[in-house]
């Protein structure tokens, strides 16, 4: 049997070889749909981010934390920067610290200024301390030493206010003008912020502080409030946009001392249970609803407050102690002091003790009986507080406690020593004027000098200049600037001088 075979087949020709255009082809490919993602990866997590500088160290929280007002109004880092040389006069003297700003050694944010990586820039504003801390020198050729918690008696936020917007409605205040100045400063700006990220955040910048400018404009005739103080409550009317029109004269001048800010818990709760008034006018009585509304004179909203870090400062505040006097204390003297003390101011201010006792201390002297200027008190509205109440409206924490009083708060004498000058506008310079009767106390006195004056309580006010710089000339018979009351027997300004100055010699030891 013969078995068929297939003819022989041909072998299969060889693969040709693969052609080197369709690799790069995929590679070219490749890398045009990698760099657009890389690219878009890269600018997500540039202009995504919002990253507070943060500092676990508390103190160095407080004096450069950020409680969330760069994500609102934070301006760009190197446009801070360069502002003081593009607009230099618009400023008393060099650079912010001319507007009482403290720099520590080696920084280049000042005490009060916080910083976040927010909208791809680092973008900087306020914190809690800029009003809330202050230096003090021994002499004129002393170092200034620097205290947490006491009154910013150097800050002069209306000329820092004013400063922004002079300058936002300056025509330098462009791209043309700032740019450059950031190359001189900073180093040459790369392309995308050169030609895109920088001009559009000047004129963002520039647009609302023209904005701010126009709203707060009734604001502005206000008598100059000078260093160390702050018109609380009308930046609120502004910001609520109260009509200018309808403000009565009473209601457009409230300026203030800044306050003192330690040893919080005290502050809660009086020994008969009863919570402290707040604010110089005792308007709430929650130390957080106060916190949260100082909160936005560091540029935060309902939305952007950063309740973590301010939360930090709320429970460090709590506790924290005002330094003691540093200087001698004539031990004798101030023992004749502490029955005067205990006779004539205890029961408004307040004794040793865990929660300041006494009789008044927290509660709201009327002002027929205190006799201090009326202007911070009639600035506060009935209508202002219920619009105060709509603020956090939908969040937990809205505010309910806001209420109109008739009268001044008495306060604790804690760290007295450091919270000159004294009355709520600041109005008498030391505490020994503060013990004769307006009369006698100072018609005129410069603020802001940081020399202590040992003998009288308080800072040196006779001083307006020291080099290249001027100090605040304080004229009490402009509006809000009185410093009439707190006066009369129970307040102690008919003790014989010899009382007055063993009183002054006790106060030292708060």
């Amino acid at each position: 049997m013969t078995v068929r075979r297939s003819p022989p087949q041909p072998a299969d020709p060889p693969a040709p070889p693969p052609k080197r255009w369709c690799c790069n082809a995929l590679l070219i490919l490749a890398a045009l749909l990698l760099v657009p993602a890389t690219a878009a990866v890269a600018l997500y997590v540039r202009f995504s981010a919002d990253e507070p500088v943060s500092y676990p160290d508390i103190e160095r929280h407080f004096m450069y934390g950020s409680t969330g007002g760069e994500r609102n109004s934070g301006f760009p880092y190197w446009i801070w920067q360069v502002l003081p040389k593009v607009c230099a006069q618009y400023l008393p003297g060099e650079g912010y610290a001319s507007l009482g700003m403290i720099y520590e050694r080696g920084r280049t944010l000042p005490v009060g200024v916080s910083m976040r990586r927010n909208l791809g820039l680092d973008r900087v504003f306020l914190n809690c301390a800029v009003c809330h801390s202050g230096t003090v020198r021994d002499t004129p050729a002393s170092e200034p030493q620097l205290y947490l918690g006491m009154p910013a008696h150097q800050l002069n936020l209306m000329a820092f206010e004013n400063f922004f917007f002079n300058c936002a409605a300056d025509a330098k205040f462009s791209a043309d003008t700032i740019i450059p100045e950031i190359d001189a400063q900073a180093g040459k700006l790369g392309l995308l912020d050169r030609y895109l990220v920088y001009p559009v955040a000047i004129a963002l910048m520039r647009d609302r502080l023209l904005m701010l400018r126009e709203r707060f404009k009734w604001t502005l005739p206000q008598p100059a409030w000078g260093p160390g103080r702050v018109d609380t409550f009308n930046s609120s009317k502004a910001l609520f946009n109260f009509p200018s029109d309808r403000l009565s004269a009473a209601e457009r001048i409230g300026t203030t001392d800044f306050p003192s800010i330690w040893e919080q818990r005290k502050r809660k709760m009086r020994d008969d249970g009863q919570p402290m008034q707040l604010h110089w006018d005792g308007n709430n009585t929650k130390s957080e609803e106060r916190n949260k509304n100082a909160a936005f004179g560091t540029g935060t909203t309902p939305p952007t407050i950063d309740l973590v870090a301010i939360g930090r400062i709320e429970e460090w505040l709590l506790d924290a102690a005002p330094p003691k006097y540093p200087y001698p204390i004539d031990d004798a003297l101030a023992a004749q002091g502490a029955p005067v003390y205990a006779e004539y101011c205890a029961d408004c201010h307040g004794a040793s003790g865990q929660n300041f006792h006494g009789t008044y201390v927290g509660h709201v002297t009327p002002l027929a009986d205190i006799g201090t200027d009326r202007h911070r008190l009639d600035s506060f509205t009935p209508e202002l507080a219920q619009n105060l109440g709509s603020v956090y409206a939908g969040y937990p924490w809205r505010f309910t406690g806001f209420r109109k009083t008739f009268g001044y708060a008495n306060l604790p004498l804690d760290g007295l020593w450091l919270r000159g000058p004294y009355l709520h506008n600041g109005s008498v310079p030391t505490v020994r004027d503060l013990l004769e009767p307006a009369a006698n106390r100072p018609k005129n006195f410069c603020r802001g000098y940081d020399v202590i004056d040992r003998d009288r309580l308080g800072f040196v006010a006779d001083v307006c200049e020291e080099g290249t710089r001027k100090y605040f000339r304080f004229d009490t018979t402009v509006e809000g600037n009185g410093n009439a009351g707190h006066e009369g027997k129970a307040y102690g300004t008919e003790l014989p001088p010899d009382e007055k100055t063993a009183l002054v010699e006790f106060l030292k030891t708060f």
